[in-house]
Parts: C-alpha cells; sequence; structure tokens
C-alpha cells in the first residue's frame, strides 16, 4: 500500500484495506521512498559527471521524482493551498480541496515551492554534496508521514485516505522513526556531521507547523494534507542541506 499509494510504481494491492493497514503503510513512507531516492541521487550524479550546471541537474532531480510519483504530493501541496486560501469556512475549503483543478494561490504555490526546492538543491550540488542531501531530502520528507498520522490527529472527513490512517500510528513509533533518520542523516558522507539532522528537524517543524495550521482549519488531515506536509518537509530539508 505505501508503494501503491506514494509512488508511481506498480504493486499488486493488499488483499484487505483497514485503518491497521493504513497505520503500516505509513510507518513504511520512507523506505517507500528509497526507489525515487535512488532515481533523483543518480540524476545528480550524472549530471555531476557529464558537468551540467548545478542548476539544470538540480531541476532534472526533481522533475524525475515528479514523474516516478506522478505530482501526486504537488497536487496535494496545490489542492491545499487552495483550500486554505478558499474561505474561513471549514466545509468550503475542503470543498475547494477536492475540487481537483489548481486555483490561483495553490499555481503559484507550486511555482514557487519548485522553484526554491530547484535552487536549495543546485546549491547543494555546487557545494558537492548533492546526491546526499537529495536521497536525504527525499526518504526523510516521507518520514513526516507517521508523525501526521499519529495518535490525537484526527480525519477532516468520514471517507478517503485521510479516514483510513488518521490517528494510525503511535506517536512513540512516530518519534522513534524521525529520531533514527536523523541519526542516519548524521553519518551521510560529505556533510558535517551537524546537518544532516538541523535538516530533518527543519523539515519536521516545516511540516509540523502546516499540519497545525490544516487541522486547525480543516478539522483533521486528508490525502491532500500529507502531500502538502512532504513537499513542506522536503523543501526545508532541501535549504538546510544548500550549504
Amino acid at each position: 500500500m505505501a508503494l501503491g499509494t506514494l509512488t508511481a510504481w506498480r504493486v499488486p494491492a493488499p488483499r484487505a484495506i483497514d485503518r491497521a493497514v493504513g497505520g503500516v503503510a505509513m510507518l513504511l513512507a520512507p523506505m517507500a521512498a528509497i526507489p525515487l531516492a535512488v532515481l533523483a541521487g543518480l540524476v545528480v550524479y550524472t549530471g555531476d559527471v557529464l558537468g551540467l550546471p548545478p542548476l539544470l541537474t538540480a531541476a532534472l532531480a526533481v522533475g524525475s521524482v515528479c514523474l516516478g510519483n506522478r505530482g501526486l504530493h504537488l497536487d496535494g501541496l496545490s489542492d491545499t493551498a487552495d483550500a486554505l486560501a478558499a474561505s474561513y469556512d471549514r466545509e468550503r475549503a475542503l470543498e475547494v480541496m477536492h475540487r481537483g483543478d489548481a486555483g490561483p494561490m495553490g499555481a503559484a504555490t507550486l511555482v514557487l515551492v519548485l522553484l526554491a526546492q530547484c535552487a536549495a538543491l543546485a546549491g547543494a550540488v555546487a557545494s558537492g554534496h548533492g546526491v546526499a542531501a537529495v536521497v536525504l531530502a527525499l526518504v526523510a520528507s516521507r518520514a513526516v508521514v507517521p508523525a501526521c498520522c499519529a495518535r490525537g490527529v484526527p480525519a477532516a472527513q468520514r471517507s478517503g485516505l485521510g479516514v483510513m490512517v488518521a490517528g494510525t500510528v503511535p506517536p512513540l513509533v512516530a518519534v522513534t522513526v524521525g529520531v533514527v533518520l536523523a541519526a542516519v542523516a548524521a553519518l551521510l558522507p560529505g556533510l558535517p556531521w551537524w546537518q544532516g539532522p538541523v535538516a530533518v528537524v527543519l523539515g519536521f517543524a516545516a511540516a509540523g507547523a502546516l499540519l497545525h495550521r490544516c487541522v486547525t482549519r480543516f478539522g483533521g488531515i486528508t490525502g491532500d494534507v500529507l502531500g502538502a506536509c512532504i513537499e513542506a518537509a522536503a523543501l526545508a530539508m532541501f535549504v538546510g542541506l544548500s550549504t
């Protein structure tokens, strides 16, 4: 379920899908991102070998991720931005979120976030640790998903992905996932020992701030909110790794 939900890879569907399966899938979100991270890492490595400009290499890497997950999280980011800007009325905001088209705020958010991601990753490429940066950011940004689905976080609606995964992950387990990834980040080659963990913390902080805003406005999470939190975390991590 994790691969099928978070990437474009074709995998057999689970025999049964319930909240228990949903919780496990959310815990596995960082592992589901490994194929995307490998793909983007290869793109960055190839760009380095060919001597491509850092910004072009970064754009190709970010583009490969968009292809690898069908732009799913970007769609969630756009829909969430439109919903947050649409109305202070909860039902109206959720209606806008699920309408499917990109409004002015959603389109502007997509452009700005993608530009910022490419620029930050280009900085990492120019600094000589582009491969480590893109792999860490892609895997660790998915580690915010268990935290966003921790017990106590409600679903915004009675149907959809949100109701299947909201509140399914024990908080201690969600925290453990983040701590483990931060520890692994300290061991990445080409980076000061502190830079990886700081980037992970920045990502969790960005996702946490967006999650709080969405729960306040919508009453809980949806699949779109999860995608938006992933993209926010990825951007913050790229920024933390940009120098």
